[in-house]
């Protein structure tokens, strides 16, 4: 087996840069990225929608944490039980002294804490179940939806837009509201009512030590945010060198890049360049780690520094009188105040996180409302069934679709591209021509003119502008595009296998066709021998875009996968103008057969693989400006002529013969 390269096209974008969400970025970098959203009516309404058919599951999720998030505080209050009731119950006989454990009561209460933490914990898990089963429920209905979406644009659609701003909507965009439908809704509610309800706690435990707590939180908060920039910051840098980190792999590993790099001899400089990267990547990685560390340092000594001020003030309280302080107060005071940090800062966090959620959802409507330009009509009809001359292949039908099937006719076509400006010059201006069923049709000209345009009209790839196409004599506007599709062949220049085997490659026409059935076209394609030459042969795995096949294999291979469809009509667009002397003429002649009994559409850059045409049409700036067969062509002494000497000519000089 050979190797083949061919560069991929590039492709500009209409909708920008692909956005995602800044994982651990500086927020101020994520709220101008948030703002860049589009802005879509009734936003909420449509998110809202989206949880419709889990609104019951919902409702149960809501439940669960409002329960858990109020059984969190009850551990506390149980434990100033437990200290003052069962630890250190008070003497009755003798005023400010106690007694022994009551460990009865203390049992009790132990018991009592034992079940809040077995049946939150329960709750816990129940509400984690629940809240990812929905949220991944709904991000894998919106991502269907999105890619079934997203087949039914037009091919114009697909020129204009970015591959990778595609692929980010799909997954960055569709994967970063997943966090946002598991996470975020529940986090909401179940910190509000941490909040709320460690905040009641400590004021029903002692109002006093209450207000020493929450005069010391501003500045734990202060200082979670200064240092929470630092690490998002960091963390900004670490994102950014693990995406060059990945362009780096993906430039300099594939196909392509490896040719490339070899072809020059500087694999040593992609190396250097990938480890100068990599030591970057280590350096923001220990940078962000000793961040973290100093973080929670100063955590700690916060945390720690607010349970000893309240011992501080209670011995004071107590030193001045104050009664309602007892040891079991003191405990649960502090155990209630640890659970109200972290919960405090989340919702500082929320703002953020539902603007981000909502910029997310933004993107992903913005490409669900795009309408496709070309759609079926609401009374849009199959091709009428028939038979082409000489194939043998369709059913029992009258003389008229037997002569209609195969027909393929323009009527003063105008096309300008989606992109073009009105006052433009058009690619095809006022083209009219009529192509029998079962004849063999050229278009040649010079690069440009609007050969290829032609190709994407018949099958209706894009809308013509004005006037009429007509397939089997229907304009095809009038029939469905499915069945126009099904009853049309195309063969193009840069053919696009699947990384996969040969046989999957030539199913991807017929699913269901039979071993018998493959060897037959591929014996038609003039491929047959070259793949039975194979080691694994119908299951030789070609390579990512068949790369581990030659130009002319890959070519008959995509000509047996038409042919294994069966259209009447074959559209071939520059099938071999890539291609080497030999290679051609064997792909040639694979075309040859493959075009007897059908209609047969040639894009031809070299004139000489379409010598025995019936009718060769010339193009020159979006015109038909000559047709007939080659020799009528040639004796006119026209631009085909002109362009059947050139050929000659260039044939002929040493080093370009071909």
């Amino acid at each position: 087996m050979s190797m083949h390269q061919s560069p991929p096209g590039a492709q500009t974008g209409k909708f920008g840069k692909p956005r995602t969400r800044i994982s651990g970025a500086d927020e101020s970098a994520q709220r101008a990225e948030n703002a860049e959203a589009p802005k879509i009516p009734n936003l909420l309404g449509r998110i809202a929608e989206l949880f419709r058919p889990h609104r019951g599951q919902l409702t149960v999720v809501v439940v669960l944490v409002l329960v858990g998030a109020a059984l969190s505080v009850i551990p506390p209050l149980l434990t100033e039980r437990a200290f003052d009731e069962g630890l250190f119950p008070p003497d009755p006989a003798n005023e400010g002294a106690t007694t022994g454990p009551n460990l009865q009561v203390l049992a009790w209460i132990v018991g009592a804490m034992i079940v809040v933490f077995v049946f939150s914990a329960l709750l816990g898990v129940w509400q984690t179940w629940m809240t990812a089963t929905i949220g991944n429920n709904v991000m894998g209905a919106l991502r269907v939806r999105m890619f079934t979406h997203l087949q039914s644009m037009e091919l114009s659609f697909f020129t204009r837009t970015k591959t990778g701003v595609i692929q980010s909507r799909l997954q960055n965009d569709v994967g970063g509201v997943a966090s946002v439908l598991t996470n975020t809704v529940s986090s909401v509610l179940g910190n509000t009512v941490t909040v709320i309800s460690a905040f009641i706690a400590m004021l029903l435990l002692n109002w006093q030590l209450t207000i020493v707590a929450l005069i010391l939180m501003p500045f734990m908060v202060y200082a979670q945010r200064r240092v929470g920039k630092v690490r998002a910051r960091i963390a900004g840098e670490t994102q950014e060198s693990l995406s060059e980190m990945t362009a780096i792999t993906q430039e300099t590993l594939s196909v392509s890049g490896i040719l490339l790099s070899k072809s020059f001899t500087r694999q040593q400089n992609e190396i250097d360049r990938y480890a100068d990267e990599n030591r970057n990547q280590i350096r923001l990685q220990v940078s962000q780690q000793m961040t973290g560390q100093w973080f929670f340092a100063l955590v700690n000594i916060f945390m720690s520094s607010i349970p000893a001020i309240v011992y501080l003030v209670s011995g004071l309280l107590i030193d001045n009188g104050a009664s309602d302080v007892t040891a079991g107060t003191i405990v649960a005071f502090t155990t209630v105040q640890a659970r109200l940090l972290f919960p405090l800062m989340a919702l500082m966090r929320v703002s953020l996180d539902l603007q981000t959620s909502s910029a997310l959802f933004a993107r992903i409507f913005e490409y669900l409302d795009l309408r496709p330009t070309i759609i079926d009509a609401p009374d849009a009809r199959e091709v009428a069934a028939g038979e082409t001359p000489g194939a043998g292949r369709r059913g029992p039908a009258d003389a008229a679709s037997a002569t209609a099937l195969g027909r393929v006719e323009f009527e003063d076509v105008t096309f300008r591209y989606p992109d073009a400006t009105d006052d433009s010059v058009p690619t095809l201006d006022g083209v009219s021509f009529v192509i029998e069923p079962g004849q063999f049709a050229a278009f040649v000209g010079p690069s440009g003119a609007g050969k290829t345009t032609v190709s994407y009209l018949v099958p209706r790839l894009y809308e013509a502008t004005g006037g009429v196409v007509r397939f089997a004599g229907d304009d095809v506007r009038e029939l469905r595009q499915e069945s126009l599709v099904g009853n049309i062949g195309i063969v193009s220049q840069e053919t696009y296998l699947f990384h996969a085997s040969i046989a999957e490659n030539l199913r991807y026409a017929k699913p269901d066709a039979t071993d018998a059935e493959l060897e037959a076209a591929a014996r038609a394609a003039n491929i047959h021998e070259t793949i039975a030459s194979f080691p694994d042969g119908y299951e030789t795995v070609v390579g990512e875009r068949g790369y581990r096949l030659s130009g002319g294999e890959k070519q008959r291979i995509a000509i047996a996968r038409v042919l294994l469809k069966d259209p009447p009509v074959l559209v071939l667009d520059e099938a071999t103008s890539a291609l080497d002397t030999i290679s051609e003429r064997v792909v040639q002649q694979a075309l040859d057969d493959a075009a007897k009994g059908r209609t047969t559409i040639a894009i031809a850059h070299r004139l000489s693989t379409i010598v025995s045409a019936d009718v060769i049409f010339v193009v020159v700036a979006g015109r038909i400006v000559e047709q007939g067969t080659h020799a009528q062509l040639v004796a006119a002494d026209g631009v085909y002529a002109t362009l059947s000497r050139q050929q000659e000519q260039s044939a002929q000089l040493p080093g370009l013969a071909r």
